[in-house]
Parts: C-alpha cells; sequence; structure tokens
C-alpha cells in the first residue's frame, strides 16, 4: 500500500512541479516593454470584439389592430442575434379576414458574411497573441537569437492590422444594414395587412444595439492597437538592425571625407605662410 501511495503522490506532483518551472521560468517584467503590453492588450480587446458581437440578441416588433371586432389586436415579437441570417427568421403575420388567422413572414437580409468574418478574425487574433506572449515571457532568447520569429510576428502583425480594417469596416457597414432592416417600421411595410383598410399597423418593440455598436468600437481600438505595434515588432527584426547600420556606415565615411579636407587645408595655410 504504501509503494502505490508513494507513487501516486509523485505522479501528482509531478504535473504540479512542471506547472510550478514554467511559471518560474516566466519573465513578468517583459509586461512593462511597449512589445509586452500591447500584446496583453491585443489579447484582452480581442476578446471583447468577438464576444460583443458573438453574443448578441435583441427583439423587434409591431402591433396590429384589425378593424373587425371579432379579432382582438395582435403583437408580434421577432428576435434575432449573431450570425444574423434575417431571412431565415421566421415570425406570424396576423389576418383580418376570417378564413384564416396568420401567415409565415421572414424578416429580409442575410448579413452573416461580415458577422462571422469579424468574430472569426477576434478569434485568431486571441489564438495568436497568446502563443506570441507565451514565446515573449517563456522563451525570449528564441526571439531574440532565431531571425525567423521577429519577421513571422512583423508579417503577421501587418496582415492582423489590414484584416482587423477591414473587418471592422464591413462589420459596421452590415450593422448599419441590420438596423434598417430590423427596425418596427421596416417590420410593417413588410407586411401586406398593414397596407389595407382593414387593419391598423403601430410600431412595437426596438430593438437596442447598445452591445453591437460596441463590438464596431472594439475592432478599430484592435485596429489601432496592432498598427501601434508593427512599429515595435519592426524593431526586432534584422531590417530594422540593417538600416541603423547603414546610417552609421554614411556618417562614418563623412567623418573621414572631412578628415583629409582639414589636412590639406592645413597644409595650404602653411605653405602660404613660407
Amino acid at each position: 500500500m504504501s509503494s502505490t501511495e508513494s507513487a501516486g503522490r509523485t505522479a501528482d506532483k509531478s504535473p504540479r512541479q512542471q506547472v510550478d518551472r514554467l511559471l518560474v521560468g516566466l519573465r513578468w517584467r517583459r509586461l512593462e516593454e511597449p512589445l509586452g503590453f500591447i500584446k496583453v492588450l491585443q489579447w484582452l480587446f480581442a476578446i471583447f470584439a468577438f464576444g460583443s458581437c458573438g453574443s448578441y440578441s435583441g427583439e423587434t416588433g409591431a402591433m396590429v389592430r384589425c378593424n373587425n371586432e371579432a379579432k382582438d389586436v395582435s403583437s408580434i415579437i421577432v428576435a434575432f442575434g449573431y450570425p444574423f441570417r434575417l431571412h431565415r427568421i421566421q415570425y406570424e403575420m396576423p389576418l383580418c379576414d376570417e378564413e384564416s388567422s396568420s401567415k409565415p413572414m421572414h424578416l429580409m437580409g442575410d448579413f452573416s458574411a461580415p458577422a462571422e468574418f469579424f468574430v472569426t478574425l477576434g478569434i485568431f487574433s486571441f489564438f495568436y497573441t497568446m502563443a506570441a506572449l507565451v514565446i515573449y515571457l517563456r522563451f525570449h532568447n528564441l526571439y531574440t537569437e532565431n531571425k525567423r520569429f521577429p519577421l513571422v510576428d512583423f508579417c503577421v502583425t501587418v496582415s492582423f492590422t489590414f484584416f482587423w480594417l477591414v473587418a471592422a469596416a464591413a462589420w459596421g457597414k452590415g450593422l448599419t444594414d441590420v438596423k434598417g432592416a430590423t427596425r418596427p417600421s421596416s417590420l410593417t411595410a413588410a407586411m401586406s395587412v398593414c397596407h389595407g383598410e382593414e387593419a391598423v399597423c403601430s410600431a412595437g418593440a426596438t430593438p437596442s444595439m447598445g452591445l453591437a455598436n460596441i463590438s464596431v468600437l472594439f475592432g478599430f481600438i484592435n485596429f489601432f492597437l496592432w498598427a501601434g505595434n508593427c512599429w515595435f515588432v519592426f524593431k526586432e527584426t534584422p531590417w530594422h538592425g540593417q538600416g541603423q547600420g547603414q546610417d552609421q556606415d554614411q556618417d562614418q565615411d563623412q567623418d573621414q571625407g572631412q578628415g583629409p579636407s582639414q589636412e590639406s587645408a592645413a597644409e595650404q595655410g602653411a605653405v602660404e605662410k613660407q
């Protein structure tokens, strides 16, 4: 029994020891540097971006009151949300005739492409920044000694900067179209019963788009974060070192060129005095 207990304890300690070694090896002071601090902000705002867009849900509605005394006021409530495939959302339009009570209808528009692209980009940004933070904090020697890591990081950072600009602009335009398609006035305009004299239609519940608006704001914040991080990542690449080396060589050449000219001027002054 003692051998089995000791084996179990060692098995329990080994994962803990590995986790402790991993945490001890992390250099948390690098988060105070611009490169590490901005990556933490990118990680956080990526969560805010895809979380606020992917978790959105709202309701729109209308009121239909038939002039026929046999039927009461009908309330229509339509729920919608991510990924905003509105043409698949069905609701029942009340009818004021005695033969049938309602007719199935659908909302108009499909805005899933910009919304899904926005959320997918946020998820990829979340995983990439998390992996980059692990490499930067735990394996910083590989980041500084191997020239490929800074180059790959710079190329990926530039790509994410461009994609965030496209995604934020596209989702902002898509959200504007979603607002137009889910207004109560658009709902009543699509129902044929509201165009005749047999019923009176009025606006119902207005959807609250605050969380969706915040997601667009988070998208542009991510764009500015990734654009600002391009400079700090570029300073880690060999391209930045080559540029500084060329500037130093030019300065040395200018100094060497000025040296002989000063000596020749001094010799000419001595000859003139003689």
